[in-house]
């Protein structure tokens, strides 16, 4: 647990990233993958198989983004255009993009929280507006914590993503506050860290695998790095 310079009577408002930060994303990703390659399966199943092949997702992902810039920061959208290109070029019938996006996007809010999340999220709403700040497109009331945000900020509904300082005033702005008010609590260095200190809030590392910060931004460093919410709970209790 560091506190290299954690200001407590600046902090008016909390944004708060959400994948890898209240819970593992990628575990999350797979199932949901999962059940949309299971639901395709019996109805398209030549997509299901591009849909199961990871470099062809990402080859695909490559050739969607370069035919729609317009959705970089969506990755909702991206998942939709995606799956309706594989069942195109799978010659199935590309109406099933819709409804197999929902059944992707419904096991996509089937999180599995950190022990530590809940308990650190219900304590800092007592405190503080809180603010989602994310740039994916989970769904913090699908999940059944959105009684505990202010608000929810993502990439998709701003058009930039962090670390663009512009996704980090907007989230100051949905919780009333100025954004040297905030204090922004992410697992990213870059994404969160990089972002939210441009934007002139501080900024809590969740630092969960117990990484080095990033070489080559030595002289740019978090207020408190902490290894879970809980912890970072007691520094701002000790502050």
């Amino acid at each position: 647990m560091t506190d290299h310079r954690l200001e407590l009577a600046r902090i008016r408002a909390i944004t708060l990233d959400l994948d890898d930060t209240l819970w593992p994303v990628w575990p999350t990703i797979e199932r949901a993958q999962a059940a949309l390659v299971a639901w395709l399966a019996p109805q398209a199943p030549r997509a299901a198989a591009l849909a199961n092949n990871r470099s062809a997702h990402l080859a695909t992902r490559q050739t969607v983004l370069a035919a729609h810039p317009e959705i970089t920061h969506d990755l909702g959208a991206q998942r939709l255009y995606i799956l309706r290109h594989m069942l195109t070029q799978a010659g199935e019938d590309p109406a099933l993009a819709e409804p197999g996006f929902a059944v992707f996007h419904e096991a996509r809010h089937r999180v599995e929280l950190f022990d530590d999340a809940l308990p650190a999220l219900t304590a800092l709403a007592e405190r503080y507006p809180v603010v989602a700040l994310s740039n994916g497109n989970a769904d913090v009331t699908r999940i059944g914590i959105g009684h505990h945000f202010r608000a929810a900020v993502s990439a998709a509904q701003v058009g930039v993503g962090k670390p663009d300082a512009r996704i980090f005033h907007a989230g100051a702005d949905a919780a009333g506050v100025r954004s040297e008010e905030v204090l922004h609590i992410g697992d990213d260095p870059t994404l969160d860290g990089h972002g939210a200190l441009v934007a002139g809030m501080q900024f809590a590392w969740i630092n969960r695998l117990g990484a080095p910060w990033p070489p080559g931004t030595q002289a740019v460093q978090p207020h408190a790095e902490t290894r879970d919410l809980a912890q970072l709970l007691e520094l701002l209790d000790a502050a």
